[in-house]
């Protein structure tokens, strides 16, 4: 899309110079390179690879090191934080996936019948393998979980030794994977044990980065959903790069009736969270975009927009700091954090190629 072109190249080559010039302590570190290799030694190792992608992004959140390991029969395609994409969309990539002799399974990690769900099919798979390769059923299996960074490994490994050793009645205390909304937070490999009788244990990996970053589109995908500490990110072009994505797409039309708070109640509320809050930052967007005269597909057009939603969304967050530039800034993190809580609709920011779209 022409209109969110410019954002993507100015939010993409800010990310892509951190990632050349090696500027950032957090890129590609110690601990990215010492785990990068430990898991290269250890895949050829365990039975089972679930390699966790974020569903808003299902292509670019690819764990590049496992086409090393081209074997997509070991493989397992783990599409988690379905409930933040789109739905049909998810559905379109799970097909896809399937078109390739993937494996593709969609999950919320956070969602307990899910869970069980995707543990039921896990142990079933396992059985397909040991009968395949004629291995005892009581064999202890090994799986390892991987992913880039924040794509909610470690929530996902929680959530399968929480259900697991519900499920078998097994006593005893429950590890916890360190779960945060930092990326990197993960520094070593941890195993937690899912099933028993037999018994299956799964690695819980670091987030792995490649060393550099090459490409706008991909920097920016990834900076929007959480791949990269903020830190890292300039928060005002975050903002404007989400609003051009939201400009463009249908989320917005469902917020027609909802209404703004009114001066009083705004100046009040410092909860960005708080659901009247949420509700007035819809109701301000929907109007904006629905007054909106211009021509989305042009960039000047697009950028006189996006700059009235701030200025909407300024009164609707009850932000009145006197500097232009901190009032954005301040803005875009509370836009930010409910568009990654999904409380500003759900998008799926990958597009299947157009050879196979369904």
């Amino acid at each position: 899309m022409v209109g969110t072109a410019s954002f993507v190249k100015k939010l993409g080559n800010s990310i892509m110079k951190v990632s050349e010039s090696k500027s950032s302590s957090w890129w590609y570190n110690h601990h990215m390179r010492a785990a990068s290799r430990a898991i290269f030694e250890r895949i050829p190792l365990v039975d089972l690879v679930l390699e966790v992608r974020d569903a808003r992004i299902p292509l670019s959140s690819e764990y590049a090191q496992l086409r090393n390991f081209p074997s997509s029969s070991k493989n397992i395609i783990v599409l988690n934080k379905m409930d933040l994409a789109s739905r049909s969309k998810t559905k379109e990539w799970m097909t896809y996936f399937k078109e390739l002799n993937y494996t593709p399974y969609a999950i919320n990690s956070h969602n307990k019948d899910n869970i069980k769900e995707f543990l039921n099919f896990l142990q079933a798979r396992i059985r397909d393998i040991r009968r395949a390769t004629h291995s005892s059923n009581t064999q202890t299996t090994t799986i390892m979980v991987v992913g880039i960074p924040n794509v909610g490994k470690s929530a996902f490994a929680n959530s399968l030794h929480q259900i697991g050793r519900i499920s078998a009645a097994e006593k005893g205390k429950l590890k916890h994977a360190t779960v945060s909304p930092h990326p990197g937070e993960t520094k070593n490999i941890t195993s937690y044990k899912i099933a028993s009788n037999p018994n299956i244990y799964i690695l819980d990996t670091p987030g792995i980065l490649p060393p550099e970053i090459l490409d706008a589109q991909l920097s920016s995908k990834l900076a929007l959903t959480g791949g990269f500490v903020d830190s890292l990110v300039d928060q005002s072009m975050l903002g404007q790069y989400f609003l051009s994505i939201l400009n463009f797409s249908d989320e917005y039309k469902k917020w027609d009736n909802v209404s703004t708070m009114d001066e009083k109640e705004n100046q009040i509320m410092n909860d960005h969270t708080q659901d009247c809050v949420v509700q007035s930052v819809r109701g301000a967007l929907f109007q904006e975009i629905a007054s909106f005269k211009g021509n989305m597909e042009d960039e000047k057009d697009m950028v006189q927009l996006i700059e009235a939603q701030f200025t909407t969304l300024r009164k609707a967050f009850n932000v009145s700091l006197d500097s232009f530039e901190d009032a954005n800034s301040v803005v875009a993190t509370k836009l930010i954090n409910l568009y990654r809580t999904g409380r500003l609709g759900h998008y799926t920011l990958d597009t299947l190629p157009r050879s196979c779209e369904y």
